[in-house]
């Protein structure tokens, strides 16, 4: 166990990882299915997935903390992780060998966690599925990945599969909470709704924002959260906005590039603020339809890498373009 002064230079997100079941803030039912599996010894194998930052690794450590003592943990469990070479090789030695050696803890299987799965190649999956199969006495595996699609069926009917969605603001707010109290951070509470806006749903975004924000500024608000991430203040775009629906094309690109410039934005975020600004102006359906669907293209090309300024009058373009169509009769 790592005692309180140990911890003191490391980040937030690993000094304060939940290390029991009990210490996990969310998903209450997959936790109370996974304890009753530790509790009545049928654990089967697992297949986590989800977006990043859910609980999904901290859950399974949990349960191998759970499952087995320190001095057993070493011998006990396989963790790789997408920083390790997980081709057909690995597979076919380091897990295969570790699975086919018995301990001297007879009445326990083994466990090996295959985090961030979706990397592993076909052929690396294809080999593994004989494996679980062939060792199940021996060995319990659990699978983590972000995208189930990038996991072969023949893998997941082999597994119990567990979904983590996002956590919902009310979720992370207590964990949150402990945190500041912990690191007695200066907060207001535009900062916190900033530090979850930003965060969509991801614990370890929100703790690794509040110590950037927190190093950089010792004051933490809406705007030094913004800021800190190089993220749209909503003055800025209330700004942007003004601007597309009242100026000429010319003065409204200029005016958006100082900014850009001056504030280091990048035309993605500014796309994303604006979208969500646009659906809350009471624009006739037809013309919104129309205005969405030019953004969409704007930022579709933005994915593929198209150069910014053009793009960034195409998204001029589209709001003016919206103020002149006529609703129908």
């Amino acid at each position: 166990m790592v005692s309180k002064d140990q911890k003191v230079n490391l980040p937030w997100v690993e000094k304060y990882r939940p290390r029991t079941l009990e210490d996990l803030v969310s998903h209450d039912d997959i936790i109370n299915t996974v304890s009753k599996f530790i509790r009545e010894d049928q654990v089967p194998h697992l297949l986590f997935y989800g977006p990043p930052g859910t609980g999904k690794t901290s859950t399974i450590l949990a349960c191998a903390r759970q499952l087995y003592t320190p001095s057993q943990f070493s011998s006990m469990v396989l963790e790789l992780n997408a920083s390790d070479d997980r081709g057909i090789g690995i597979v076919r030695g380091q897990i295969l060998t570790f699975a086919s050696t018995r301990t001297i803890f007879k009445s326990r299987f083994k466990l090996i966690i295959l985090d961030e799965a979706d990397a592993m190649t076909m052929d690396a999956q294809n080999a593994l599925r004989r494996i679980i199969e062939k060792y199940t006495e021996n060995i319990r595996f659990c699978i983590i990945c972000n995208y189930l699609s990038k996991i072969i069926p023949a893998l997941q009917s082999r597994c119990t599969r567990f979904r983590f969605g996002p956590l919902a603001p009310e979720q992370i707010m207590p964990r949150l909470n402990y945190v500041i109290d912990e690191e007695r951070v200066q907060i207001s509470e535009d900062g916190k709704n900033a530090l979850i806006t930003l965060a969509k749903g991801d614990m370890r975004k929100v703790l690794n924002v509040l110590q950037s924000t927190w190093l950089a500024f010792k004051d933490v608000t809406e705007d030094t959260v913004y800021t800190c991430v190089g993220h749209p203040l909503r003055r800025d775009i209330e700004n942007i906005i003004k601007w597309l629906l009242n100026d000429d094309i010319k003065t409204t690109y200029k005016n958006i590039q100082e900014l850009k410039t001056l504030k280091g934005l990048a035309l993605t975020d500014i796309l994303t603020e604006v979208h969500n600004f646009v659906l809350r102006i009471e624009f006739p359906f037809e013309t919104l339809i129309r205005l969405l669907d030019k953004m969409a293209e704007v930022e579709y090309r933005l994915s593929q890498g198209a150069n910014e300024n053009i793009q960034l009058t195409g998204l001029i373009s589209s709001l003016q373009f919206a103020k002149h169509i006529k609703p129908p009769e």
